[in-house]
């Protein structure tokens, strides 16, 4: 098999010789200027724009965002990456996945190197079945299949084991490699070859030979050579690293060879504060020079020679040699065909070396204060709440100056690089800031009836009362692009409703979110919760706060529809509250007043394009067409520049219709409408529950007994009857303000205000209750009786 891969994918040697452009691999959605851009190419189904790599070694990186960066990269894999669970072969899965990330990084133009186990895996495997087949072939067939597979086998020797598995397992590298067209040659070393400097000038000439013939070197320590493990007595200082084990061999190639980045694979996450698998055990994301002293380590891994004591004292010495580190899983089956690729892409994987503290907290600890000052809130008087928010709605007017002056920033900055509705939606104004201190003051008007409301009371038996009581959430997670009359908004909803919050802003508001939150700060102050609402300013994605399970327990996105979706998609066992898309309708009857037709279309349409609330799909009633009140819909959105689309069937009543809509399911966000025709109030619901995104839909009509039906049956989260889509909004409802619009159909729905941030929980008051008591010969009865609700006194 191995001899047909190898044929399979080789090319002539001269071709794989060619020198490739330096080059490194970015994201779509991270263009470059098109001048920047060399050629489009595309490898193992993954299509990337390559751009010139340029990077000279010095300082390891200090952020993850710049691993991105990194040309010359070692990946070293673990025994237990390597081998099977059974210790005897070879994991060939996880192997060829492995293989296929470093080809893409390799064909990236990157320098790629691997430091790898399983010699002594490969060699025990071909080893045991020698010494099977050797057995007296008499006494196999005498005793029959069964036995055979009980035949006690010996303990083999590992460096027998390495010497045999070299040459197989070299083998096997190399076919996988051919399949991507990459020649692999393989270098055995010991601690000589270091500490000779002969020897140690003709390995990092060998090296580097390869590196320019785009050759990946595939190096190992020669363990049919080597001599028997021996205790951590070196690994002090820069110069000195002794070659005992594949960790400090990696290390030692990282710093020799000048490595940007060196990856360690192994069986765990990364490095936790206390041995994996106990209670309290938490993943480390940044591991800085000096913290070793707060972590206690565990055993070393099930196979190989290096704990995880091993691989932080060789990661430790890489990193002070200049070469980035990281320690991550390379067995998991969900992440392992992707690991590799996402550490360079700088994506939250295992845990980052780095000799840079940041100023601040790390996003896990501004999680951790965020739900403990959302308890502290949560346990204030409503009275308390309300006037943490009424400071706030002061501040925004008392400060408007120094607001808009940070908001002046954030357009200056943004001129030319954000499109007329983004920057329409990042300006603050004093009418603004007016309107949102209004609002405050209505959600903190509500608040007065928030945390704590009683909902239900049951007498479950004779002393026995159960209420059904009206909490927080936990912690939010609120990412809004563009908007920071946002943070305000969301932030009295945390207060009210006595959540903690996270808040994601987009680096264009970076100005106004930073002088808003600093207020925010201020009016939580008064009564001691300063904590509970947090702005995230560290340089983490979007992909990696919405992995934060275990500290986040709401999502809440703010944006585009594209952010929304792909929010949705990287979301880990998160819930995500939103919609990502508003295609909303408004279907025109027959019995429609014409009076009020074009008002609500224009309104609908023309008042704020680009919301999520605003009209994209006008349905009209087929016996509209052809009269007065049709042309003057049309004159109407002409005259407002509307480009109108065309329905397939309003298309085929037209001998000169507009351009046809490729799509009846657009959200256009722009002045452009689709007209569709229909026959009845029946096929306008018919079509919006198959085209819309169950947003906001809208009828208008005189006939009441049409309205009602359609309000009835329009399965969406706000249904209108002659009044405009741009009412599906949280202050327009009296909510005071909302988090978003949700389309979902769990929890809340539409508009979301302070009481879509509320869960509930139950309370049981008893007097040595037993479940016991109620059995069938027990001695009390359920009663189930209904209680009344007591009224809180606001006044």
């Amino acid at each position: 098999m191995l001899r047909h891969m190898y044929r399979s994918g080789v090319q002539p040697f001269r071709q794989r010789l060619l020198p490739r452009v330096q080059s490194i691999a970015v994201p779509r959605s991270n263009r470059v200027q098109p001048s920047a851009i060399r050629h489009v190419r595309s490898w193992s189904n993954i299509p990337f724009i390559t751009v010139p790599l340029s990077r000279a070694h010095g300082k390891p990186f200090a952020h993850r965002s710049e691993l991105k960066h990194a040309k010359r990269i070692v990946v070293k894999l673990g025994s237990a990456v390597v081998t099977r669970g059974d210790e005897c072969g070879l994991a060939l899965g996880r192997l060829a996945s492995i293989v296929e990330q470093v080809s893409v990084l390799q064909n990236q133009g990157r320098e790629m190197m691997l430091v790898t186990s399983g010699a002594v895996a490969f060699g025990k495997q071909r080893l045991r079945h020698e010494i099977l087949l050797s057995q007296s072939v008499r006494q196999a067939l005498h005793s029959g299949q069964n036995h055979l597979k009980e035949m006690a086998i010996p303990v083999l020797e590992a460096r027998a084991c390495a010497a045999a598995g070299q040459s197989g397992l070299m083998a096997l590298y190399e076919a996988m490699f051919t399949q991507y067209s990459i020649c692999a040659a393989q270098i055995l070393v010991t601690n000589l070859d270091f500490h000779d400097e002969q020897k140690r000038r003709n390995l990092n000439g060998t090296l580097h030979e390869l590196l320019r013939m785009n050759i990946v070197p595939i190096v190992n320590t020669n363990d049919a050579v080597v001599p028997p493990a021996e205790p951590n007595s070196d690994l002090q200082g820069v110069n000195v690293i002794s070659v005992k084990d594949n960790d400090s061999l990696a290390a030692r190639l990282a710093v020799e060879m000048k490595t940007d980045l060196l990856i360690v694979l192994s069986d765990v996450e990364g490095l936790f504060d206390s041995p994996p698998g106990s209670d309290d055990a938490k993943l480390i994301d940044i591991f800085y020079p000096g913290d070793q002293q707060s972590v206690t380590f565990g055993t070393k891994s099930r196979v190989g020679l290096g704990g995880m004591e091993a691989k932080v004292k060789a990661a430790l010495w890489a990193l002070q040699g200049g070469t980035s580190v990281v320690i991550a899983n390379g067995t998991h089956p969900k992440v392992s065909g992707h690991v590799i690729t996402d550490i360079v892409e700088g994506k939250k994987v295992g845990t980052f070396f780095s000799e840079v503290k940041p100023a601040g907290p790390t996003v896990e600890q501004q999680g951790e204060m965020a739900r403990s000052g959302g308890r502290m809130l949560a346990t204030l008087e409503p009275e308390q709440r309300a006037e943490i928010i009424n400071h706030l709605a002061d501040l925004l007017t008392d400060q408007r100056e120094e607001i808009l002056l940070a908001n002046k920033k954030d357009l200056e900055e943004a001129e030319g690089r954000l499109a007329s509705p983004l920057l329409k939606r990042l300006s603050l104004s004093t009418s603004k800031l007016n309107s949102l201190a209004i609002g405050l003051r209505q959600i903190a008007a509500s608040s007065q009836e928030s945390v704590g409301r009683v909902l239900r009371r049951t007498r479950i038996a004779k002393n026995l009362e159960l209420e059904q009581v009206t909490v927080p959430i936990g912690v939010l997670l609120v990412i809004f692009e563009s908007r920071p009359d946002c943070l305000p908004q969301v932030a009295a909803l945390a207060i009210a409703s006595g959540n903690g919050l996270l808040l994601k802003g987009g680096k264009e508001a970076a100005h106004s979110n930073r002088i808003l939150h600093l207020l925010t700060q201020e009016a939580l102050s008064i009564h001691g919760v300063k904590e509970a609402i947090q702005l995230v300013n560290t340089r983490e994605e979007v992909e990696d706060l919405c992995r934060l399970d275990k500290i986040i327990d709401l999502i809440i996105p703010r944006g585009s529809s594209q952010l929304v979706r792909d929010i949705q998609k990287a979301a880990k066992g998160i819930p995500v509250m939103g919609h990502s898309e508003g295609i909303c309708h408004m279907y025109v009857d027959s019995e429609a007043s014409v009076d009020k037709v074009t008002r609500l279309v224009r309104d609908s349409k023309c008042e704020y394009p680009a919301a999520c609330n605003a009209l994209e799909t006008l349905l009209i009633h087929r016996d509209l067409l052809r009269t007065p009140l049709f042309d003057q819909i049309i004159d109407m959105l002409r005259v407002e520049q509307v480009k109108i689309h065309a329905g397939p069937k309003f298309a085929s009543y037209l001998t000169f219709s507009p351009s046809e809509v490729k799509s009846l399911r657009t959200e256009y966000g722009d002045l452009e409408v689709c007209i569709e025709v229909v026959d009845s109030v029946q096929e306008a619901i018919d079509h919006i529950h198959k085209y819309g995104s169950s947003h906001t839909d809208v009828i208008v009509t005189e006939n009441e007994k049409t309205a009602e039906f359609f309000l009835q049956h329009v399965d969406s989260a706000c249904v209108f009857w002659n009044a405009s889509t741009r009412f599906s909004d949280g202050y327009r409802f009296g909510l005071g303000a909302e988090v978003g619009i949700s389309t979902s159909r769990i929890h809340a729905r539409g508009p979301v205000g302070l009481e879509g941030l509320l869960t509930t929980k139950w309370l049981l008051r008893g007097q040595d209750h037993v479940v016991s008591d109620f059995s069938e010969h027990g001695s009390l009865k359920y009663l189930h009786e209904n209680l009344p609700v007591p009224q809180r006194n606001f006044s």
